[in-house]
């Protein structure tokens, strides 16, 4: 499990992070990282008994004493431990080899050489002027001695270390001594020097870092930048391994215009639960003159086979903390922060949720009638029997006090029973419906005389739909026409109040759904048949969709009157054309059209194009444009590319034709050698915030081997460029 630190500054200008190289990295610097030489099978038998030391030498003179002296080349053998030399000298009392000349040892997972040696035959032994080299981990170097413990441990003293290929060892730990625990795959450093390409860049006292997958307590690699808003910035996180199924990890740091900073986490695993607890404290922010915090609780628990529980809980100390130390606009244009608790019950016909949910409002331009209410709570239950085939019938309740200071609030109950019967064949469906739905409220601060006001209106569907297929070669042709008549009779509800309720936009989804509205305070009144035809085009081999195509509307036999506050009322007895198309027919190109087309006044009301071109995971192209009529036109372009060996380059673009300026713009490149990794980018953003030009230019190195904390560094390319992963791999239709 990953241990992020206290957030890196939002407008940060220089970040130099010495990382672990993550899965992706190591996958893409495999194909850079000469294979290591091959190991020579032994073709000798093992010993029936590994503990027995057998020798072979070309000469041996014995003493009195017994003592051996034996001449060259001289092999050494003891279970699956080989020990080569020139000469040794053996005590027969200790059971002690003393070897010179071309000194070599061979264990699974570990060769050392050097000058000379002292190896007992328990399986320690000290090297002298020795090389290291344990490919399993990888990890290599040399060392003034080396020091092997009987249990594998490895202690070196004046040591080079890196995990680097040795004809290129580009970064390098210089250090007084590493102790390196293979079975815990711990490596401890003292008096550490941090070299790359030859120049040193960090010195730490004492560092710890893995040799393999298994995690330690102690320091990981600090993190220092610059940002114009906090000034110089250095953390330093302390891991702390408590238990298989516990972590934490402290993060103390320090920024010169704001004062110290600790930022925290603690993570834990059960058989029936996880969850997280992040922390991040500026006492006594000096810019700010005040304490500044953020807290985050997430938790998942799994209380029975069909009971669970979950928490999502945040807290920020004002609203000018994510624009102070947010990362770009993804952490400035938090509106709100959620808070709830859901307790969840589910089995083959039932499902029941009790939950409590309010919200803290982070941008204060939102004015308070426009905030959302809390939760306090809600009980729904919902059952459903039969439906698929034959006769069904669905029944849903729900009780929710809305609870918003100096507003109209309040308990809204809501009933909804519904009965079906469905015929099904492979080429045809038909699905009848009826049922009932009533609302009923018990208001607080009612701003008429009726506090419990109450609607009720029947409900009656037809849902019916065809599958036609033709062979067209290679390919599967599908024609899939589509009928839903609704009927629910108009109700007067201009004296109902709005909790939760919107007008969504209409799409593919929204064109085939009963309900107008999201939300459970009006029911909308209709007497409409929505229709719609699905076209596809399907590999007759593989199953790949190549292309699909739909087209729908809504014909208005009664013009709908419910509506919304500030809602405009429906006008003409059809709604807009929707329309979607996506094509991926051609290799690895992808287009996908959306369109809302109004046909009364002959314009377009929303329109979204995507071309991507992409074949593989790393090698994407987007082009993109989106319109909304009234609220934006833009359009949009990224890449993610690799443009030479170990060259990758990226960069994105989105533009507003409507306020003819950029909002979001970065580019950057990549350069990945076999163990470490650089990335340079410069971007220039609207914050969406404070509305005002944010410029951050970072640098990140990784280097494969040591520590890692923080977020891993593409994650952010990966939110930017659609489509794209570090991880290489091919994608697409061929």
């Amino acid at each position: 499990m990953p241990a992020p630190p206290f957030p890196t500054v939002r407008r940060a200008l220089l970040s130099l992070i010495a990382a672990a190289a993550l899965t992706a990295t190591a996958a893409a610097a495999a194909d850079r990282c000469p294979a290591p030489p091959a190991v020579v099978a032994d073709l000798e038998p093992p010993p029936a008994d590994p503990s027995r030391v057998e020798v072979k030498t070309e000469g041996a003179a014995i003493t009195t004493e017994g003592q051996f002296d034996l001449k060259g080349p001289v092999r050494v053998r003891q279970g699956d431990r080989t020990l080569t030399a020139q000469e040794a000298h053996y005590d027969s009392a200790s059971q002690a080899f003393d070897v010179q000349g071309d000194v070599t040892f061979r264990s699974p997972g570990m060769t050392i050489s050097g000058d000379s040696a002292n190896w007992s035959s328990e399986g320690g032994g000290t090297f002298r002027h020795a090389h290291f080299d344990l490919p399993a981990r990888p990890a290599r170097g040399h060392a003034d001695s080396v020091q092997l413990e009987p249990d594998g441990k490895l202690d070196l003293d004046r040591v080079e270390y890196t995990a680097c290929p040795a004809e290129h060892p580009d970064w390098l730990l210089r250090a007084r001594r590493i102790v390196i625990d293979q079975a815990a795959q711990q490596g401890v450093g003292r008096n550490v020097e941090l070299d790359f390409k030859g120049v040193p860049i960090l010195y730490l006292p004492i560092v710890s870092f893995p040799v393999g997958g298994a995690r330690k307590s102690g320091f990981l690699f600090p993190v220092v930048g610059t940002s114009n808003r906090n000034g110089f910035e250095v953390s330093a996180p302390w891991y702390w391994n408590i238990a298989p199924n516990y972590d934490a990890t402290l993060t103390p740091g320090y920024l010169s215009k704001r004062g110290a900073t600790l930022g925290t986490q603690f993570r834990f695993l059960t058989d029936r639960s996880r969850g997280e607890f992040d922390s991040d404290w500026v006492p006594s922010d000096a810019d700010a003159k005040r304490d500044r915090s953020y807290l985050r609780f997430t938790e998942r628990s799994d209380l029975s086979a069909r009971l669970r529980f979950d928490t999502n809980l945040s807290y920020a100390s004002d609203s000018n903390y994510f624009s102070d130390f947010g990362l770009g606009p993804e952490g400035t244009s938090v509106t709100y922060l959620q808070r709830v608790a859901r307790l969840t019950y589910l089995d083959d016909h039932w499902r029941a949720v009790g939950l409590a949910e309010q919200f803290q409002t982070i941008d204060q331009t939102v004015v308070a009638a426009d905030r959302p209410y809390s939760r306090a709570p809600e009980v729904s239950v919902s059952g459903r029997w039969g439906g698929m085939h034959g006769p069904g019938f669905e029944l849903g309740f729900d009780a929710v006090d809305f609870v918003r200071p100096d507003s109209v609030d309040g308990v809204r109950y809501s009933l909804a029973p519904l009965a079906s019967f469905a015929w099904r064949t492979p080429g045809a469906y038909l699905v009848p419906a009826v049922g009932f739905r009533t609302l009923r409220y018990s208001l607080r601060n009612a701003i008429g005389p009726d506090d419990s006001p109450s609607v009720s209106a029947p409900i009656a569907t037809l849902d019916t739909g065809l599958n036609f297929e033709r062979d067209a070669g290679k390919r599967v042709q599908t024609l899939e026409p589509r009928v839903v008549y609704t009927y629910v009779p108009y109700r007067d509800q201009t004296n109902l109040p709005v909790f939760d309720t919107g007008l969504p936009d209409l799409n593919l989804i929204q064109l085939f759904r009963t309900e107008r509205y999201v939300g459970g305070d009006r029911i909308g009144d209709a007497n409409q048949l929505a229709m719609g035809a699905t076209t596809r085009l399907v590999d007759a081999d593989s199953g790949h969709q190549l292309l699909s195509a739909t087209l729908g509307q809504i014909y208005y036999f009664t013009t709908p009157k419910v509506t919304l506050p500030n809602e405009p009322p429906v006008s003409g007895s059809t709604s807009d054309f929707v329309g979607q198309l996506d094509v991926t027919a051609y290799r690895h190109w992808n287009v996908q059209l959306g369109e809302q087309w109004n046909p009364h006044s002959q314009q377009s009301a929303l329109s979204e194009v995507r071309v991507q071109y992409q074949p593989a995971n790393n090698e994407v192209a987007n082009i993109g444009y989106r319109f909304r009529r009234g609220l934006l036109e833009q359009i949009e372009g990224s890449v993610a590319w690799p443009v030479a060996d170990s060259w990758n380059l990226y960069a994105r673009h989105v533009y507003s034709l409507r306020d003819r300026s950029a909002l979001d713009s970065f580019a950057g490149f990549e350069y990945q050698a076999c163990c470490w990794r650089v990335r340079l980018v410069g971007r220039r953003y609207v914050s969406s915030q404070t509305g005002k030009r944010d410029t951050a230019i970072s640098l990140q190195l990784e280097l494969n081997g040591l520590s890692n904390v923080g977020e891993r560094a593409g994650a952010f390319l990966e939110r930017s460029i659609r489509g794209y992963s570090a991880t290489p791999g091919m994608t697409g239709y061929e």
